[in-house]
């Protein structure tokens, strides 16, 4: 794994010592190279995830990679290069959930900054008929469960809980916002940025 820009004291091209970027007397919040006249940028990963319901059931897969190898998460990863967001989307559901759907059947659900671990976050949302479905070579298990069912004290990532909940919430209302949450070390918050019919006041904590 390379060294996030933020932790490098040298250029990773010439080894000369890395300094502030300052731009128009304005420290920016990234480095800059002297010697090779360059900025040093470590742009936030973009995470994209699926959230496939069957009925009032969600898909989730129990991981098999650290970190929280074990533990269960909504099907998703890292968007890769030449990918859109639904492509990405759709690959990580095939790969770790065996279910495959074309991205176009993928409509925009949530979307959120995640500043603590520097990544960007875009949810998308689909509906199957059947619960089919297979565990990949990064999933132990995968299997689609009702809130009731669901693990919550073996869920991967406990801080997006609400986030969930909030699927939960619209799956049992039939009606669906696209949401936007914004997570730092010390705040979450979760707002609809389209209302239509059924939509609830926002969470935040």
């Amino acid at each position: 794994m390379s060294t996030p820009v933020a932790d490098m004291n040298f250029c990773p091209d010439c080894g000369g010592p890395l300094l502030p970027h300052v731009v128009g007397n304005e420290v920016r919040n990234h480095w800059f190279c002297q010697r090779c006249q360059v900025a040093l940028h470590d742009h936030p990963r973009v995470v994209v995830t699926a959230f496939v319901a069957c009925g009032k059931r969600l898909l989730w897969v129990q991981r098999d990679l650290d970190p929280q190898r074990g533990k269960w998460a909504i099907p998703g990863g890292f968007l890769e290069q030449g990918e859109t967001l639904a492509e990405g989307a759709a690959r990580e559901l095939q790969e770790e959930a065996g279910v495959v759907l074309p991205p176009e059947r993928l409509q925009l659900y949530m979307s959120g900054s995640i500043t603590f671990i520097n990544q960007l976050y875009m949810g998308f949302r689909a509906t199957v008929n059947t619960t089919l479905c297979e565990p990949g070579v990064e999933s132990m298990n995968c299997r689609f469960f009702t809130r009731e069912e669901c693990p919550w004290e073996e869920l991967a990532y406990q801080q997006v809980n609400d986030s969930i909940q909030q699927a939960y919430d619209d799956l049992d209302s039939g009606a669906f916002a696209v949401w936007q949450a914004q997570m730092t070390g010390k705040h979450y918050a979760l707002r609809p940025v389209s209302v239509g019919p059924g939509d609830r006041v926002p969470r935040s904590g």
